[in-house]
């Protein structure tokens, strides 16, 4: 799918803020940890999003009732829901001046019931001539999410028969729905009660 970023900048994509604290301490010293040993820019970015996927339980899976929503804080809890997750890997990608961005999925259940609005990473690595999705969810039975940037390997695949859709739009930082929800949340148990829906 081609992606279409909301922000012609591509220093947008790259920038520090309140959500995406890529200049924090614990976010610096994570990425220098990773980039260690992983020095060139594809095997540190596939080093990064392998350690969010794999290292942070999406708390759905976990249990975990606290919602974080700054990529330091997600760090810190080693904890959080896909966007979430998705803010973490894209700080972590920020931070060794890879442009990387947040964009949606609408899923429902397989009766088109349900809908709910899933976040995954937008990454731009020298050389490659365009934006790859990847999904740091984390893995599970019926889940094989990979970091590959030829041929999409997401957690799912968007089912347009039954009213999924694969959102174009690429975020710099998170929607405001987005946010609004993972801010409001005391828990998880109510951050299920006011997920997006759609964007």
């Amino acid at each position: 799918m081609e992606l279409i970023q909301r922000s012609p900048d591509i220093a947008a994509y790259l920038a520090a803020d309140e959500v995406i604290d890529h200049e924090h301490p614990r976010v610096r010293e994570t990425a220098a940890d990773l980039a260690r040993t992983n020095a060139d820019a594809y095997t540190y970015a596939r080093a990064a999003f392998e350690y969010v996927r794999d290292t942070i339980p999406h708390s759905a899976d976990s249990g975990d009732p606290r919602v974080p929503w700054r990529a330091s804080d997600v760090l810190a809890t080693r904890n959080g829901i896909c966007y979430a997750k998705s803010i973490a890997l894209t700080a972590l990608l920020r931070a060794q001046a890879i442009p990387a961005g947040l964009c949606y999925q609408r899923l429902t259940d397989d009766d088109g019931t349900n809908p709910g609005v899933h976040g995954l990473v937008a990454l731009r690595l020298p050389g490659h001539g365009r934006w790859a999705r990847v999904d740091p969810r984390g893995n599970k039975p019926g889940v094989d999410a990979q970091f590959s940037l030829e041929v999409e390997r997401l957690a799912w695949a968007v089912r347009e028969e039954i009213g999924e859709v694969d959102y174009p739009t690429l975020h710099a930082t998170p929607p405001a729905k987005v946010l609004r929800a993972l801010r409001g949340a005391r828990d998880r148990a109510e951050l299920w009660r006011i997920l997006p829906t759609q964007l």
